[in-house]
């Protein structure tokens, strides 16, 4: 990045002129959300919303480089035409460590596909591929309502025990699920037709604070529907923005894509998502 602020190709090997649009991306911060401990640091939160050592860590060096990338803007006097746009494309679930329960996921499917074959003798697993975070996507072999429901109803009625912050057991009911949609509900979750091969067959929305994993790797994840998820910080700030100006109502991410080409002067109906969802640029002024 401050190589292209410069002027070069990102390996200094080429002066090859700043780029109108770049960028790029932390993991940073979100490794430091998900992993129990890093470099002899305890990672997560140490209660709800209150970062803990790595992730404190992590926060300050994400600041260090943004700083740098600001700087370094400044002395190629191109703060003045530039736009920085500072945002996550997701956060991590939960944020309250004591909330977190994690699931063995794989011991929930293989009983999902025993029950099914046990069902309909002769057929094979139900399960042919699953995305399981903080939330449950499930792709079936047999995609009609009946499967599914029968897959939503086996999941709902499941009780075990996971583990929690500490490693000891914490029991779970109904796989760690609040709502489930199953094929046609689905579809009109994601607003797209049911048949959909990009939409799950079944997609679960977990209770707060559960993670699907086989072990204790992990102590948030991200993909669900809570808020931890979903609510990120967003700042526009430079060139064509006002100073200290706050939106308090809701905005997405989806918007930065629009704004970015409103600001380049370029028209947001030539992206193909925009006209189909009516996506507005970010409220700027």
């Amino acid at each position: 990045m401050l190589n292209e602020i410069d002027g070069y190709d990102h390996g200094r090997t080429h002066q090859v002129g700043t780029p109108a649009v770049f960028g790029m991306n932390f993991q940073s911060v979100s490794t430091a959300q998900k992993l129990p401990t890093s470099d002899g640091l305890t990672g997560g939160y140490q209660a709800k919303g209150v970062p803990g050592p790595l992730l404190a860590k992590n926060l300050d060096f994400v600041d260090q480089q943004v700083g740098a990338f600001l700087a370094e803007l400044h002395k190629q006097h191109l703060d003045r035409s530039t736009t920085v746009v500072l945002s996550a494309k997701h956060g991590q679930s939960p944020t309250d460590p004591k909330a977190l329960t994690r699931i063995d996921d794989g011991a929930l499917l293989d009983g999902l596909n025993a029950a099914w074959k046990a069902a309909h003798p002769g057929a094979g697993d139900l399960v042919a591929h699953a995305a399981n975070d903080d939330a449950m996507l499930l792709w079936l072999t047999d995609r009609s309502q009946a499967a599914t429901d029968f897959a939503k109803a086996y999941l709902l009625g499941r009780s075990g025990t996971g583990n929690g912050i500490d490693g000891t057991a914490k029991p779970f009911t109904a796989s760690g699920l609040k709502t489930v949609y199953a094929g046609a509900e689905a579809a009109r979750y994601f607003h797209t037709r049911p048949g959909d091969s990009r939409v799950p067959d079944l997609f679960g929305i977990t209770q707060y604070g559960v993670v699907y994993t086989g072990g204790k790797g992990k102590i948030a994840e991200h993909g669900g529907a809570h808020a931890d998820d979903l609510d990120v910080p967003l700042v526009v700030s430079g060139a064509a923005t006002p100073q200290g100006v706050s939106i308090g109502a809701r905005v997405r991410t989806t918007q930065i894509a629009p704004t970015i080409l409103r600001l380049l002067g370029l028209s947001s109906q030539s992206l193909d998502a925009v006209r189909i969802e009516h996506t507005r640029a970010l409220p700027l002024h």
